[in-house]
């Protein structure tokens, strides 16, 4: 077993690695965050930011990899518009290889000590029986807020890379990709349509350093004024023969104009020419966040798993 401490590239792929198996036999139990390329890209855009507040432990049987667990402690971070967050809780990140599942104490254990003296929030996945049955026997419960109407669960959506429309924009905009447009305009990109957002040009260099970031299937759609009005980044699984979204963004001021709708085509398309046959997109499944889900449903997506939100308070004293 490694040590707890900050996560490597190499940490990464590893953890890709199991990923790719887990999703190759049970593909409901790949974890929020624990997917192939969000693990590419929340540990890429992490490194210039609150990295440093990120903990993790792996788990080996022989030299295979099997469970990891990557815990957010309480940091701040300054976000674009120049205001600061604080995060006072702390969440876990994790993945346990079906066929080991009893190491899921284990990792229980290493979080609750990592963030003693926290309020402690993890996203099991729902089919993930066994899993469910330990986290509540260590104290974790239902977090009420995060099963509310806005709650912060998320859901998994997937289709096949079989019968795509052929996408549509408006009069004067255009497809690019980030390797056309350059960093800068990938990164405002970001920003806008995420704003505030803790993004920053060296986030993006860290997102290119990952060795699943492809220049050639990150979209972005661009306005007849030169605006980068929407973007995409698609990162493709090549054992599975998957394309997995992560993120997705519009500028607010283009929305509702069908360019999200026609960029996800077009990247569907521009990934089965990549070898893909397959794509998956996650999105908040709460009722009170149907936009996203809306969206993906209208281009052929439909809910593979979901997680759980759960909850553990600091021990009294």
């Amino acid at each position: 077993m490694a040590n707890a401490e900050q996560m490597t590239a190499g940490d990464v792929r590893l953890m890709q690695g199991l990923a790719q198996r887990v999703t190759a036999d049970r593909p409901d139990l790949v974890n929020s965050d624990a997917s192939y390329g969000e693990l590419a890209w929340n540990w890429g855009k992490e490194q210039a930011g609150d990295g440093a507040s990120r903990r993790r432990r792996m788990w080996f049987s022989g030299e295979d990899l099997v469970a990891w667990g990557w815990a957010r402690l309480p940091h701040q971070v300054r976000r674009s518009d120049g205001s600061l967050k604080e995060i006072t809780g702390a969440y876990l990140a994790y993945q346990v290889h079906p066929g080991h599942a009893g190491l899921v104490d284990e990792v229980i254990d290493w979080y609750d000590h990592a963030a003693a003296g926290t309020e402690r929030t993890v996203l099991p996945g729902a089919a993930d029986e066994y899993a469910l049955q330990r986290w509540a026997a260590h104290g974790y419960v239902t977090d009420p807020a995060g099963l509310g109407d806005k709650g912060t669960w998320t859901q998994l959506n997937e289709r096949q890379l079989t019968d795509l429309e052929q996408p549509a924009l408006p009069d004067g905009f255009r497809f690019r990709t980030a390797d056309e447009a350059g960093p800068e305009a990938a990164v405002q990109a970001h920003l806008d349509a995420w704003n505030p957002s803790t993004y920053t040009a060296e986030s993006y260099q860290g997102v290119r350093r990952t060795a699943a970031y492809r220049g050639d299937l990150h979209i972005l759609v661009e306005a007849p004024d030169g605006t980068m009005a929407a973007s995409t980044i698609m990162w493709l699984d090549e054992v599975n023969r998957s394309a997995e979204f992560e993120p997705v963004g519009t500028h607010p001021d283009y929305r509702r104009r069908g360019l999200a709708r026609a960029m996800l085509l077009h990247g569907m398309r521009q990934a089965r020419a990549a070898g893909a046959v397959h794509a998956t997109v996650a999105c908040l499944g709460a009722p009170g966040h149907p936009q996203a889900r809306g969206l993906y449903y209208s281009v052929g997506f439909r809910e593979l798993s979901r997680d759980v939100p759960l909850i553990k308070a600091p021990a009294a004293g």
